[in-house]
């Protein structure tokens, strides 16, 4: 490659691709690197909240979401695997849409706005070199290298040793994994449930074309005796509670959509800068339970692209915009991060499935309350 990009986006999923299509439309010439070929299925919630919904329409995205006719969502259903239910209203419409069509539709406005995509290019190296920074890539046993002026990394949380941003899981109690399938034959109010057992949860949202989204976390302890297979530890987790054990039972799983990941972290820190900035879940991960993963990682977008303009621009030095982001993303995401961890701990707890609904019950407004401390606030862009 002759030319010399500004800037460089490492990761083609929801941050990334909206991170570049946003550089680009205000002029910078802006290359999107991701090594996974799309489109791909991904173990996601597939839930865009109202707070995401926002982010979208400033980064110019929102028509190209709409345009994938995804559900409405209005509200979310608790269910506890000794029955009892608690029912959570949103406070705007959500979507549900499936990665598989998402991220090619980001991708497109992306490519509309001028970015130059690779998929299925690995990055090997990334390191400062002359003012700017050197990127190794290997695309089909082909090795590449290309210089740019700026690198941001939006590479998702289990990315390779050796590279910016890696951490690998520490030693845990239990360790997490998760696991998603598509399925047809369920039918769906415009509600995401969740279904607490033994073991973690599982998530059903409806989706595009009237499919479901069932989406797992599952602790490995829980369900190291389980066949090993994807729809295995889906139908196992099911079994341990008898209302979602009958809500699958009629379903059929659509061959193709099954992923997984592992492990998962769930206490990491934010880390919003190494060597490089770092966005979306390299950055951050708001535990699955809250169901704003997606919003949080545009919102992480949102705040990176004013200071990544700046710096191109020459007018804020790279260790200024280090400090600025970090502040930022400190803001931002603090008090969400912590609200979505302690209602992790407290539905893990034994005791809570038979006393939150109760306590629902009795101060109405509790359960809402507590989900919107999960959410990031608006802010005047």
């Amino acid at each position: 490659m002759s030319r010399i990009p500004d800037v460089a986006v490492l990761g083609a999923g929801i941050a990334g691709s909206s991170l570049a299509k946003a550089l680009a439309d205000r002029g910078w010439d802006t290359v999107l690197i991701d090594r996974q070929r799309f489109p791909r299925h991904k173990v996601c919630g597939e839930f865009l909240s109202p707070e995401s919904q926002k982010t979208l329409n400033t980064l110019g995205l929102l028509e190209s979401v709409e345009s994938l006719n995804p559900s409405y969502i209005n509200r979310i259903r608790l269910i506890f695997s000794h029955g009892d239910v608690v029912e959570i209203p949103l406070t705007g419409l959500a979507l549900g849409v499936s990665r598989y069509s998402l991220d090619p539709a980001l991708h497109k406005a992306a490519l509309s706005s001028g970015v130059h995509i690779q998929t299925s290019t690995t990055v090997t190296a990334v390191y400062p070199k002359d003012n700017g920074y050197m990127i190794e890539t290997k695309q089909e046993g082909t090795l590449n290298k290309v210089k740019v002026r700026a690198v941001i990394a939006a590479w998702g949380s289990n990315h390779r040793t050796g590279l910016p941003g890696y951490r690998p899981v520490g030693a845990a109690k239990n360790t997490y994994m998760g696991v998603k399938s598509h399925y047809m034959g369920i039918e769906m109010e415009p509600v995401v449930e969740l279904y607490f057992f033994s073991g973690g949860y599982m998530g059903i949202s409806p989706i595009e074309g009237g499919l479901v989204n069932v989406a797992a976390l599952l602790t490995q302890n829980a369900f190291r005796d389980s066949e090993k297979t994807i729809l295995g530890l889906i139908d196992a987790a099911a079994r341990r509670n008898s209302k979602l054990y009958q809500k699958l039972g009629q379903a059929t799983p659509i061959d193709g959509t099954q992923a997984a990941v592992a492990p998962v972290g769930l206490s990491r820190k934010p880390n919003p800068w190494d060597m490089i900035p770092l966005i979306g879940d390299a950055a951050l991960m708001i535990p699955p339970l809250c169901g704003d993963g997606m919003s949080m990682a545009l919102r992480s977008a949102r705040l990176s692209l004013p200071l990544a303009d700046s710096y191109l621009r020459g007018e804020l030095s790279l260790a200024m915009w280090q400090h600025r982001y970090a502040l930022s993303i400190q803001r931002e995401f603090k008090s969400p991060l912590r609200w979505g961890r302690f209602l992790q701990w407290l539905l893990g707890l034994p005791v809570m499935p038979r006393f939150l609904p109760g306590l629902a019950n009795l101060v109405p407004g509790l359960a809402s309350g507590m989900v919107q401390a999960t959410r990031i606030k608006e802010i005047e862009y």
